[in-house]
């Protein structure tokens, strides 16, 4: 089966074009994120659309990512998630700002943490009252993601607090974790959009890493609950999630400094998670040339450097959004995740 055959497909376009759009043209949209800085505020019919502060490469528009789905689709929200639901399918997004929790605060975990916990079990308690089993994919976004508060990093005070709403909901934190990433957004709060199924969902792991969820506890007293991928047959087709994915082998980062380096090494790390998809899951062959890629930089002027490694090592012309963001080590410098195995429209000139 091609990726054409997939319920699911990726549309990449100006939010503009988004804008304009009928109801009847907004019906197959299961949800997705728009990027622009300042982030820009959509009325798009209650839709489970992200709205990140991220700036684009000059002189491009506010971008949008906006899944579809082939089969029928209700809308719905329970507390602060907005959620579209198909059979198979759930796509959420919520936006939580954690300095507006005076309820939560206990003197005592720092206000992300708290949010991120309160985020994390909201989200398993709409799973569960759903019936979606399976936490496919989750993207988080929020500022300072490098800043310490409260005598903390604020990407560690994020792991806690996700493994802590894990824990409380009886989930594992090792092996059967969704895939994910965490960036560091120019302003706001919390901003967290997730895929969830009611199939099964495959856990990869790459042998070049340390499973994140086994880092050492150099990186913070709890370690990241993600996978390095997540591998989902729907209605008969597989799809392949890759999370956020940097220039470190083992669990430490290489090529400090070195933007050419670090993405090289991503390259390789997003190529070995390929390969182990399809070791253990022969039946579908990705490959990174069919793989759709979104690029976060921590800085913008590094832009044709990371295209041209990207276009060296793959070898196909690919068409990836790079958006600016912290990413998760002050040592790092590029960010790379990816999908494969759905349909995909690209972005396209604008025209008008």
């Amino acid at each position: 089966m091609t990726p054409v055959d997939s319920i699911l497909r990726l549309e990449v376009l100006p939010a503009s074009r988004l804008a304009g759009r009928t109801r009847d043209e907004l019906s197959s949209v299961l949800g997705g994120a728009c990027y622009a800085h300042p982030a820009m505020a959509l009325d798009l019919l209650d839709l489970p659309i992200q709205q990140v502060d991220m700036a684009l490469p000059y002189p491009e528009e506010a971008t949008c990512e906006i899944w579809h789905s082939a089969e029928p689709l209700e809308s719905g929200q329970q507390g602060a998630i907005r959620f579209r639901a198909s059979r198979s399918l759930l796509f959420g997004s919520m936006s939580l700002d954690e300095v507006a929790l005076p309820q939560m605060a206990d003197g005592r975990r720092p206000p992300l943490q708290m949010a991120t916990a309160a985020a994390y079990q909201a989200i398993f308690e709409l799973l569960e009252a759903r019936g979606y089993t399976s936490l496919l994919r989750v993207w988080n976004y929020f500022a300072d993601i490098n800043a310490e508060s409260h005598q903390i990093e604020r990407y560690r005070q994020f792991n806690i607090g996700r493994q802590e709403a894990f824990l409380a909901h009886d989930r594992s934190v090792v092996n059967d974790v969704p895939a994910a990433c965490a960036l560091g957004a120019a302003a706001g709060g919390l901003n967290i959009a997730f895929l969830a199924t009611r199939t099964d969902v495959i856990a990869i792991e790459n042998p070049r890493q340390v499973s994140a969820f086994h880092y050492p506890s150099q990186y913070g007293p709890r370690s990241p609950t993600f996978a390095r991928a997540g591998l989902v047959n729907l209605d008969g087709c597989d799809v392949l999630f890759i999370s956020g994915t940097a220039s470190i082998v083992g669990h430490q980062t290489l090529h400090a400094g070195d933007v050419a380096a670090q993405t090289r090494e991503c390259l390789q790390n997003i190529a070995a998670v390929v390969d182990e998809a399809n070791r253990v899951n022969p039946r579908t062959r990705f490959s990174l040339d069919t793989l759709a890629y979104k690029v976060y930089l921590r800085d913008l002027s590094n832009l044709a450097t990371v295209r041209q490694v990207m276009m060296e090592f793959i070898g196909a012309s690919i068409s990836p959004v790079f958006l600016q963001a912290d990413i998760c080590r002050a040592d790092l410098l590029v960010e790379i995740e990816a999908s494969g195995g759905h349909a995909t429209t690209p972005a396209s000139p604008v025209t008008e």
